[in-house]
């Protein structure tokens, strides 16, 4: 798998999340952007457990 990064761009709804997303990731000692991956990567592994591993192609 290749080494590279990916840029997601997110819209919010309103303030009222973006302020919440920020407080919960500043509790948790993490960036916004940290704690929206962490999100990510648990959702993944909750997901694969469910439904089974997600292979992934070679060169992807």
């Amino acid at each position: 798998m290749k080494n590279f990064k990916k840029h997601i761009g997110i819209r919010l709804e309103d303030s009222v999340l973006h302020y919440k997303l920020h407080y919960i990731s500043k509790y948790e000692g993490r960036s916004a952007n940290a704690h929206i991956l962490y999100l990510i990567r648990q959702d993944i592994e909750k997901f694969e457990k469910k439904h089974g591993k997600i292979e992934v192609e070679p060169d992807k």
